[in-house]
């Protein structure tokens, strides 16, 4: 993770976007537990945006910056959260 470029958006677009399958199904990656978010680390990602996203959610669940998404997502800018970067 730590090659790619990041930009605000695309911390917004990680946060936003649903869990695809599994228990949590529907979920925010921002709202995942975060035991969920560290199995995932020590078992490897998926490939492709959802496992470099899922890899974003635990930097930042790690560092503890939750709270600083949270407003932003909830605000009225709201973010499509399968969209992908230029």
């Amino acid at each position: 993770m730590s090659e790619l470029e990041l930009v605000p958006e695309d911390i917004l677009l990680a946060a936003a976007m649903e869990m695809p399958f599994g228990r949590f199904k529907g979920r925010r990656l921002i709202d995942l537990p975060e035991p969920y978010v560290v199995w995932f680390k020590g078992q490897g990602y998926p490939a492709g945006l959802l496992g470099q996203r899922l890899a974003l959610m635990y930097e930042i669940k790690l560092n503890g910056l939750e709270k600083l998404l949270r407003p932003l997502l909830e605000s009225e800018h709201r973010v499509d959260p399968m969209s992908q970067p230029d």
